[in-house]
């Protein structure tokens, strides 16, 4: 067997460290994540819908203006600062560790402006979480789907309005949490454009001699943005509520309002209503 001259011994040791250099360098290679593609005008608010509140946004410019919804955790609302802005980028945290990175361009028409990143949210639908101090927003969500699809009603109490039914199915309390299910029905052949959907403390009586105390219970959770019912229909959505009681004297107001109409629906859930709402497991 020859020997190996000291020459060629150390061109193969070289060649030997650059490989296994090389290995390790292929090995520590950053693995490229996708981003999605937003279009946004300076005349318009695009609307993001995360399934998780927003911990942080990042811009990538200043000339991509970002907020969240007022009052909302998991809307975020982009519009370029003027026309024709130089393409950018916008990177998002939801409270899931999860993020989210956008290529931002300038149209003065974009595709949409309502986009969602809830893979279970249907077109038009989404969910809104309005957080709340001690409140864990992945069990609220969790027994708001539950209730969702709940076929045991616990209620039948209902209230109209030409044609257009609002149902109580459902009440049941979990924690610190009342969940209430609610039947949206359309009987006529006219769509149903809903404005809002409130919730009131107020007194069974109001004279003269005393103004009526008012207060508004706002939902910590809703299941999706109910905006419209075609004729001939119905939906069906799920409020999460701070857990309340309310005295003899008072009830619980239910507002339904219609956009651009007098279809309006109020309903009063009393005070033994809420004392009967079923504990979920």
């Amino acid at each position: 067997m020859k020997k190996l001259s000291a020459t060629t011994m150390g061109a193969f040791l070289f060649l030997a460290a650059f490989s296994s250099g090389a290995q390790e360098y292929s090995e520590k290679k950053l693995m490229e994540m996708s981003s999605y593609k937003l279009e946004i005008s300076n005349t318009k608010t695009s609307n993001i819908i995360f399934p998780y509140a927003i911990v942080s946004v990042d811009r990538g410019s200043a000339e991509i203006l970002a907020q969240k919804a007022t009052g909302v955790e998991n809307i975020l609302q982009v519009k370029a600062a003027k026309a024709g802005i130089t393409p950018s980028n916008l990177s998002v945290v939801t409270a899931d560790g999860k993020l989210t990175t956008f290529a931002v361009t300038f149209s003065e028409n974009p595709s949409s402006i309502n986009l969602s990143l809830d893979p279970n949210a249907k077109a038009r639908e989404s969910n809104i979480f309005l957080p709340k101090e001690n409140v864990d927003e992945a069990e609220v969500r969790k027994y708001t789907e539950f209730v969702l699809q709940n076929k045991e009603y616990t209620s039948s109490y209902g209230k109209g309005n030409s044609g257009i039914v609002l149902n109580l199915r459902g009440l049941f309390i979990k924690g610190g949490i009342l969940y209430f299910q609610f039947k949206v029905s359309n009987w006529t052949n006219i769509g149903y454009d809903i404005d809002q959907f409130r919730f009131f403390i107020r007194d069974q009586r109001q004279t003269n001699r005393t103004a009526s105390q008012e207060i508004e219970i706002l939902p910590i959770y809703v299941n999706k943005v109910l905006e419209h019912v075609q004729g001939k229909s119905y939906d069906i959505i799920v409020f999460a509520l701070p857990k309340f009681t309310i005295p003899d004297q008072k009830y619980l107001a239910v507002q339904m309002m219609e956009k651009d109409g007098g279809r309006h629906v109020a309903m009063k859930v009393s005070s033994r209503q809420i004392l009967r709402a079923r504990p979920l497991r």
